[in-house]
């Protein structure tokens, strides 16, 4: 059994891509998940070629180097954390990333943020305003139900954090007729931190 870290993986829809990629290109796969895929046999040369080939037409690669898996497997595990959409208000993110990978958080802190351009905390908070603004913008829930689902301890201190990323709090961003987002996979790259 092989596990293959794939980069770009943040939803649902992005596992079912890559499933139907890997039974295209008829590679046996155990499971895929966001971020990896377990492949049943390692791959020979001609089918990582091909496999590669299919998932950058998708927008997805495979991550080869240690630091860039380390990276991936913190980003998917935040993403799916923020789409349970359930947050303990005692959630500890330097507990969570150190469990997950089971190395020293100050080390994996700074190998994020000297690669991804923020710390990880900037990058859960930017991923949390994301869901926000979803809830938002279909009006499925209001600021104080999202402050609860996301582990605030408070409206305020979502509203500010919101605020510091977003440049407006919450009330005015639903007020807007064109609501700008960001997709996920967008999160913690250099560029600008542009609206859409």
């Amino acid at each position: 059994m092989k596990e293959l870290q794939i980069k770009n993986m943040v939803c649902p829809r992005c596992i079912m891509a890559v499933e139907q990629i890997l039974e295209l290109c008829s590679i046996p796969f155990e499971s895929v998940v966001l971020g990896k895929a377990i492949l049943t046999n390692p791959l020979i040369k001609d089918e990582s070629d091909r496999l590669e080939e299919h998932l950058l037409k998708l927008g997805f690669s495979i991550l080869k180097d240690k630091e860039s898996k380390k990276i991936a497997a913190i980003k998917s595990a935040l993403v799916e954390k923020v789409q349970m959409e359930d947050i303990e208000a005692q959630f500890s993110l330097s507990i969570f990333v150190r469990d997950l990978l089971g190395e020293d958080y100050s080390k994996l802190s700074h190998m994020f943020s000297s690669v991804e351009g923020i710390t990880i905390e900037q990058y859960f908070i930017r991923l949390k305003v994301e869901k926000i603004k979803e809830w938002l913008s279909y009006g499925e829930l209001n600021v104080s139900e999202s402050a609860y689902k996301l582990g605030y301890s408070s409206v305020q201190h979502l509203s500010s954090q919101f605020k510091k990323v977003t440049g407006m709090s919450p009330t005015e961003y639903k007020k807007l007729a064109l609501k700008p987002r960001h997709h996920l996979d967008e999160i913690g790259s250099k560029k600008p931190d542009t609206q859409r």
